[in-house]
Parts: C-alpha cells; sequence; structure tokens
C-alpha cells in the first residue's frame, strides 16, 4: 500500500473519531435544546444557544481525549482560545439557520425548530472539522518524535560520554 493510501486511511479514521465524537454532541446538543424549551418559556433562539453551549463542552472533552488526543499538546491555553474561537463561529452559524428560519420566514414549530437546528448543526460541524484540525489540534511534524523525560536523559548521557572520549587522546 502506497503513502497515499496510508493517508486516505488516517484521514478516514480521524473523520470517523470526529463523527463519533460530533454525532453523541449533537444528541447532546439536541436534547439539551428540547429540554430547555420543554421546561422553560425561552425564545427557541435562546434556548438554542444554551443547547450548543453544553454541546461545546461535550465535544472539546472528546475531541481533546479521543479524536485528537495524538495532536500537541504543549500549547493547552492557545489551543482553547482558538477552540472557544472558532466554536463561536460555529454558534453563530448553527444558530443563524435557526434565527432565519424562525424569524426570517416564521418556521416555528417544534418539528420545525428541530430540522433547522439540526441543520444548522450540519452547517457549522463543515466549518468547525475544517478548523479544528487545521489550527485548533494541529498535528505534530511529521519526523519529529516527542521526546520524553527519558529520552533526554539518555541522549544527554550518551552526549557526555561522547564528549569525554573525544577529550582523551
Amino acid at each position: 500500500m502506497g503513502h497515499g493510501a496510508s493517508r486516505l486511511r488516517r484521514i478516514v479514521h480521524e473523520v470517523a473519531k470526529f463523527g463519533a465524537v460530533g454525532g453523541a454532541g449533537v444528541l447532546v446538543n439536541l436534547l439539551v435544546f428540547n429540554l430547555v424549551r420543554h421546561v422553560t418559556d425561552l425564545q427557541v433562539v435562546r434556548a438554542s444557544v444554551i443547547a450548543t453551549v453544553v454541546a461545546i463542552i461535550f465535544n472539546y472533552v472528546g475531541f481533546r481525549y479521543f479524536t485528537y488526543r495524538d495532536r500537541d499538546k504543549s500549547r493547552r491555553t492557545r489551543e482553547m482560545t482558538l477552540f472557544l474561537l472558532f466554536s463561536a463561529i460555529g454558534l453563530v452559524i448553527e444558530n443563524g439557520v435557526l434565527f432565519v428560519a424562525t424569524y426570517g420566514f416564521g418556521w416555528d414549530t417544534p418539528l420545525q425548530n428541530n430540522i433547522f437546528k439540526f441543520l444548522g448543526i450540519g452547517v457549522a460541524t463543515l466549518f468547525r472539522f475544517w478548523s479544528y484540525r487545521s489550527w485548533v489540534f494541529r498535528a505534530l511534524p511529521a519526523g519529529e518524535p516527542v521526546a520524553d523525560a527519558e529520552s533526554i536523559l539518555k541522549g544527554e548521557r550518551a552526549g557526555r560520554s561522547r564528549a569525554a572520549r573525544q577529550r582523551v587522546p
């Protein structure tokens, strides 16, 4: 199998893991949305924003510790900042679709709310997949293994013994 097939297999595997976390996140999003709509008098888009925020938190944990657990973890503050930024853009996309359907076209039955909530999630997911894999959970450079403390110490000892051998005439 060639390099291209291996790369394709890795991407398919990544998409499957992203889809598993994302699918669970969609369920969380829709369940929270419908629960908030059922137990409160909040307007549809406000309930949707609450549900989206809950799903964003759920998804971060799933992406960091399942989908992208092998990715660079050295800059968590940067990662979290970018994740929140791109998630906020996704939130606007997702809830913008629902807002337009509800207030622009008057489609405001519970079924229509769920259909457009789901459609908004789908559109926002395309953006999120691209942005998370490109900017947030960055791949480690190929050929650069992550050094652990033991390998650093071994390399340091080997360097000292080579230097000691070179000084002896």
